[in-house]
């Protein structure tokens, strides 16, 4: 399995991924009575196989309140992902991202620059942080559970991620296409974001929850 970076694959020449008959999708449950077990849908057993996030047509961000009454979005541009889905076995499907804490865009400059430093993710200290997939389970139509390992400035901690299936093509490239919208909500001070500026009325300048936001477009990338 290869580390993918940001560079478009849609610069290189990808061969087409041929499908394994013994495999089924992670993504899209067949539809089930009340109480039944979901179960993969044996028609998009194509999709199994090895993917990379496509940064033109995704988002890995976040989103915090901010003096209670606002909401700041953010943003880290730049990453590399390693993805694979198996739809016979889930478990077995995974991911990796390794996220480029000084990359963190608000869209203000002063914003980022306090985001960067030793109040929250001390970047130069500690220049990545990452997600690694520990299991993955159906949750209902076109819903999954992602367990994994969170790690940011050196503290890691599990999270749950649940991610909607969105669907997949293949683009007038002649590139296969998927996509899905992932979403957590973490506690900033587990992972030592200890930040606590007060308002005046006594309440905290920016929230201690903070919701992550993964919005994936992932392309097939060739066998290596």
């Amino acid at each position: 399995m290869n580390l993918f970076g940001r560079t478009s694959p849609l610069r290189h020449a990808m061969a087409p991924a041929t499908p394994d008959t013994q495999e089924d999708s992670v993504f899209s449950p067949a539809p089930t009575a009340p109480g039944t077990p979901v179960l993969p849908d044996a028609a998009l057993s194509a999709l199994t196989g090895e993917w990379m996030i496509d940064p033109a047509h995704s988002r890995i961000g976040f989103s915090v309140r901010h003096a209670m009454v606002t909401t700041v979005r953010g943003a880290f541009p730049k990453y590399e992902s390693r993805l694979y889905f198996d739809g016979r076995n889930p478990a077995r499907s995974r991911a990796d991202i390794v996220l480029h804490t000084a990359s963190v865009d608000t869209g203000v400059e002063q914003r980022d620059a306090h985001l960067v430093g030793r109040d929250f993710l001390d970047a130069a200290r500690y220049p990545r942080m990452t997600f690694a997939s520990t299991a993955v389970s159906l949750a209902g139509q076109d819903v999954y559970r992602m367990r994994g390992d969170l790690t940011i400035k050196d503290v890691t901690r599990p999270v749950v991620l649940e991610l909607t299936y969105i669907g997949h093509v293949t683009d007038p490239f002649g590139y296969e296409r998927v996509g899905f919208d992932g979403t957590t909500t973490i506690n900033r001070s587990d992972w030592g974001l200890t930040y606590d500026a007060r308002l005046a009325q006594g309440g905290a300048m920016v929230s201690e929850k903070v919701r992550l936001q993964f919005d994936i477009a992932a392309i097939r990338t060739a066998a290596m």
